[in-house]
């Protein structure tokens, strides 16, 4: 029987890099968005492959019901769940706008618990697969994104815990930390008063692109690897965060100091 992926936040980035991902390997993919031509795109991209493409709010409790229900009704299995929907933010915490601090929370961290949570009961049938798309910010924060990093420090002590409780059940669950990717995330990220930014700050050339995240998330996987660390950069960061965290706090100073137009005081 063909197995069945769920991927949520699948119209762009890393998102849509694994849509189409597990569409090549074989499975029959659904996938969450709420930008309609984006969705669209994506859908034009899958061409004859089976999909369900579900214009949804991954903040939304009971659009996350949805997207289950809807999930087994066309295809009758949930073979792996992907929470990867999320937004991130740059602005200095004095300067926030807490709505925007409580905007992060809900689509990073409680869209997951969401998704997590009505997609359970199925995967457990399946024993199947649960991928949470975290970020070295959920390792190490840094500064002018405590939101951002506060929700992911949050969905790994989550997925952590529910690992621990299935783990003898045949679930498996897999955290990938993604250094900097080129993506969407940053044009999207939100300011102090909850505007997007627009233009990235960094130069997305120099980055990990979202198609090699979607490629060695699927693998690592295969592999039901618990956890995935991306970039040298990132690899470092959590290393030294461990061996020098005082000495890391300057140094991640300076590195965020100069980048443009950074809200450092």
């Amino acid at each position: 029987m063909q197995k069945v992926a769920i991927i949520t936040g699948g119209s762009s980035g890393i998102g849509r890099s694994l849509v189409l991902k597990y569409a090549s390997e074989g499975y029959a993919v659904a996938f969450t968005g709420r930008n309609g031509a984006r969705m669209q795109q994506v859908e034009e991209e899958l061409g004859e492959r089976p999909y369900l493409a579900l214009h949804l709010d991954a903040a939304d409790q009971e659009d996350n019901e949805k997207m289950v229900a809807e999930t087994i009704e066309k295809f009758g299995r949930i073979d792996v769940l992907v929470c990867n929907a999320g937004i991130s933010m740059r602005a200095l915490f004095e300067d926030l706008d807490l709505e925007v601090f409580k905007k992060l929370m809900d689509i990073n961290f409680y869209g997951a618990i969401y998704a997590t949570k009505a997609a359970l009961p199925h995967i457990l049938k399946t024993k199947g697969s649960i991928i949470a798309i975290s970020s070295i910010n959920g390792w190490r924060s840094t500064p002018a994104r405590s939101a951002y990093s506060s929700s992911k420090f949050a969905m790994q002590g989550f997925f952590e815990a529910l690992r621990t409780e299935v783990m003898t059940r045949g679930v498996h669950v897999l955290v990938v930390c993604p250094g900097f990717t080129s993506s969407n995330i940053r044009n999207t990220a939100l300011t102090a008063d909850g505007k997007a930014q627009g233009e990235s700050p960094r130069d997305e050339k120099k980055m990990m692109t979202s198609e090699e995240v979607a490629e060695r998330t699927f693998v690592a996987a295969q592999k039901r690897k618990r956890d995935l660390i991306l970039t040298f950069e990132g690899k470092m960061a959590v290393f030294l965060n461990k061996l020098i965290p005082s000495r890391l706090d300057k140094m991640i100073y300076k590195m965020m100091k100069k980048e443009p137009d950074n809200p450092l005081k």
